[in-house]
Formats: C-alpha cells, sequence, structure tokens
C-alpha cells in the first residue's frame, strides 16, 4: 500500500522555528529536501494569538530561494494582500470565514500575479468551496483549530480531504490540497493517502532533534509505514 503514495510538497511552517535564530531556520529549508516555507500570519483578531507580519515576510523573503507560502489568519485580508505580494509572497491564503466577498478576493489576489489559496476551517464543510474551486489554485484543509502550533491533528479531516478530492476530480479542478496543523511522522502517509498534496508541518520538523532528517523522512512517504492517526 506504501508503494501508492506519492511524494508530498513539504511546507515546513516557520512559526515553530526559534525566533531568535530566524536566519537559520530559513538556511535549513533552503538547504533541505522541502519544497516551501509555510509563513503563518496572525492577527490576534480572526485567530487567539498574533505571530508576525509584512516586517518579517519582507526579510524572509530576500533572502529565501524557495517559494514563499504565506497564510493569512486574519480579517479585511483585502486591505493587505498587495503589501504581501510585494514583500515576496508566491502563495497568498485567505480564510473562506474571514472573506464575505471570497470570489473578489481571489481575484485580487491573481492580478497581483500571485497563486491563490482559501483555507477552511475545521468546522467549514468543503462543499462551500465548491463555487470557487476552480478559480483557485490552492485550497488549505485546517487539520487542528488555527491560532497555535503543536496542536493535535484532528480526525476528521481525513473525511474532508477524501471529499474536497472527489469535488475536484468531478469539477476537473486543479488547485492542490494542502493540509496544515498536527502533521507529523505518524500521520503524514494517512494523510496523502486520503488525497493531500502538500503537508505544513511545524512543530514535527522545527521541534525534532534533526530537522533536516526529519523532513528527508517526510519527504520519503514511500519508507513510512502507515499508522492510525
Amino acid at each position: 500500500m506504501n508503494d501508492m503514495i506519492k511524494e508530498p510538497l513539504l511546507a515546513p511552517s516557520l512559526l515553530a522555528a526559534d525566533f531568535l535564530h530566524l536566519n537559520k531556520a530559513v538556511k535549513l529549508i533552503d538547504e533541505s529536501e522541502a519544497d516551501w516555507l509555510h509563513m503563518d500570519v496572525m492577527d490576534g483578531r480572526f485567530v487567539p494569538n498574533i505571530s508576525f507580519g509584512m516586517m518579517v515576510v519582507e526579510q524572509v523573503g530576500k533572502v529565501l530561494e524557495k517559494p514563499m507560502d504565506v497564510h493569512l489568519m486574519i480579517e479585511e485580508p483585502e486591505k493587505y494582500v498587495t503589501q504581501f505580494a510585494k514583500a515576496g509572497a508566491d502563495t497568498i491564503t485567505v480564510h473562506y470565514e474571514a472573506c464575505p466577498h471570497l470570489h473578489r478576493n481571489i481575484q485580487q489576489i491573481k492580478d497581483l500575479g500571485v497563486k491563490a489559496g482559501v483555507a477552511i476551517n475545521p468546522h467549514t464543510p468543503v462543499a462551500l468551496l465548491e463555487p470557487v474551486i476552480e478559480d483557485l489554485d490552492l485550497v488549505l484543509v485546517m487539520s487542528v483549530n488555527p491560532g497555535f502550533g503543536g496542536q493535535k491533528f484532528i480526525f476528521e479531516t481525513l473525511y474532508k480531504i477524501r471529499q474536497l478530492r472527489q469535488i475536484m476530480q468531478d469539477r476537473n479542478a486543479k488547485a492542490l490540497i494542502e493540509v496544515d496543523g498536527g502533521v507529523g511522522l505518524q500521520n503524514a502517509a494517512k494523510i496523502m493517502e486520503a488525497g493531500a498534496d502538500v503537508l505544513v508541518a511545524g512543530s514535527s520538523v522545527f521541534g525534532s532533534e534533526d530537522p533536516m532528517e526529519t523532513i528527508k523522512k517526510l519527504k520519503s512517504l514511500g519508507n513510512l509505514p502507515v499508522y492510525e492517526v
């Protein structure tokens, strides 16, 4: 069964890195087998936490060689996406729950020449994305409640991934499915089997004894056992 698991795109989350040494974390990502760097931007309003903003994204963007995957967990993202695009974002993801005019938000991002993603919280049905699914480059399925790193993976997410994959096949949509929250060596293979394309791994990478080796293992899912989540 493991032979059927495709290699994931891997996007370690900077949120779990040592903020006193972000330059080392960025260098590690560039030198590793990781594909993207995931940037969790939190405003203290949409989620009960504040992480970092444009200034950090801009500084990272000046030195990062790999694509930067910016996840906006913020209210009124339309006010800030232009600045994040200028700061170096390759993909900008906004939350369905924060965007009453979602189609307009998606087009705004695309008009900036950046790939557009939409994230959904654990309680949000994937079917709500059907009206925009063909416009998206990325769908981010939150597998924890957003706002804090190090949380436990919500098992129901596997069903949502399968459901989303079926909707995309039915609509011939080309968006990548990204999963964020509680992702690690213990469940990565199961998540990929369910239909994911991109794994966001924060604590499991930067909190490990050997982040480089952990990234290598996550990229080699064909050699991993399929654990129960």
